[in-house]
């Protein structure tokens, strides 16, 4: 079996990784010179474990089951965070501590229960030490490059895609499949989405250690290690997200004209909320530049990051949730490959 993979960030990676070691011959079209380029490459860089989605069971659940396969398959492409604690805000959270500790505890997620003020945190109830984790992206890209080999082909932007009985056609080379890993900006996807052109902002600090701090639930922010030592993002549920576009292209288009002067100014305020809960943020922590990057998001109030996989003919389209969820999506294509296979198999 020849099945085509488009995008080569986490999703698409995993995918192609899994079905070449089931023996299909697999081609992976990126149109960046490396894998994991766009959003992949662009985030908070953290490795869920469901602490982070009170509002959402589906996604908790999938973060929580994937975590643990990721550390099973992957686990030398992250790195443990020594004190990575979740606080409840005191006025500024949707839902109260002793709320969140049971959502998180019923949902059979280990922590251990700490005093905010240990940590110099300010204006929150109560807070959880969560083992978590941070991707290490250069060594994901790394891997993957030697792991794809030959079937990986950079620097090539799809074109066109046409279904006809017996195949896929991707820029007229035939695929009995196709997985659509770009989120939205390949083909068009059923469910109700839009693109977030969105701003992190990195960090130096050489003082605060191995230390992670996210406040939940809501309008909120956090902080978070990246791979290379003594770096750090800053995120903000409020200042983050910059707009709401209909196209991934419309949404990186704004942030290729997005000015120096907006960034200050977002800058200011997502400084001035992380350090209501960590007043000594400004004097610990060195700004160093801005990550601008696209988010494709499901309609609605839910907070639902968890993964999709859409089926189309011979084209399977994955709705990325976290990285974590990169085993729900490749164990769902096979699901759904194996139905086809044995109602065939029916009807021959």
């Amino acid at each position: 079996m020849k099945i085509a993979v488009i995008g080569a960030g986490w999703y698409g990676c995993h995918i192609a990784s899994s079905f070449m070691a089931l023996g299909f011959e697999i081609v992976v079209f990126e149109k960046s010179g490396r894998v994991m380029a766009a959003a992949s490459g662009n985030n908070q860089f953290r490795l869920h474990q469901g602490f982070h989605y009170a509002r959402n069971h589906r996604t908790r659940v999938q973060s929580r089951d994937g975590y643990a396969r990721f550390m099973e398959r992957y686990a030398r492409l992250s790195a443990p965070i020594e004190h990575n604690i979740y606080v409840v805000p005191e006025q500024d959270s949707l839902i109260d501590f002793l709320t969140y500790r049971m959502i998180m505890s019923a949902s059979g997620l280990e922590f251990v229960e700490v005093a905010p003020e240990n940590y110099g945190i300010t204006h929150c109830r109560g807070g959880l030490r969560v083992e978590e984790r941070a991707l290490l992206t250069e060594k994901a890209r790394t891997f993957f490059t030697k792991r794809l080999g030959s079937a990986l082909r950079l620097q090539h932007a799809v074109r066109s895609i046409e279904a006809g009985d017996d195949g896929v056609w991707v820029d007229g080379e035939r695929f009995d499949y196709v997985v659509d890993a770009t989120w939205g900006a390949c083909l068009p996807i059923q469910r109700t989405v839009f693109f977030e052109p969105t701003l992190l902002l990195y960090y130096r600090s050489s003082t605060v250690g191995n230390f992670a701090l996210t406040a939940v639930d809501g309008q909120l922010c956090s902080i978070y290690p990246c791979e290379e030592p003594e770096m750090f993002t800053l995120s903000s549920v409020t200042h983050t997200p910059l707009g709401r576009f209909e196209s991934s292209d419309d949404a990186w288009a704004f942030l290729g004209n997005l000015p120096t002067a907006a960034v200050d100014a977002k800058r200011k305020l997502m400084e001035a909320q992380v350090s209501r809960y960590y007043p000594a943020f400004q004097n610990q922590f060195e700004y160093v530049g801005p990550q601008l990057s696209v988010k494709t998001k499901i309609e609605g109030a839910t907070d639902d990051r968890s993964c999709y996989v859409e089926k189309e003919g011979r084209t399977f389209k994955v709705l990325s949730g976290k990285i974590d969820t990169i085993f729900h999506a490749s164990d769902t294509i096979l699901s759904m490959l194996e139905t086809e296979f044995e109602l065939e198999d029916l009807l021959s």
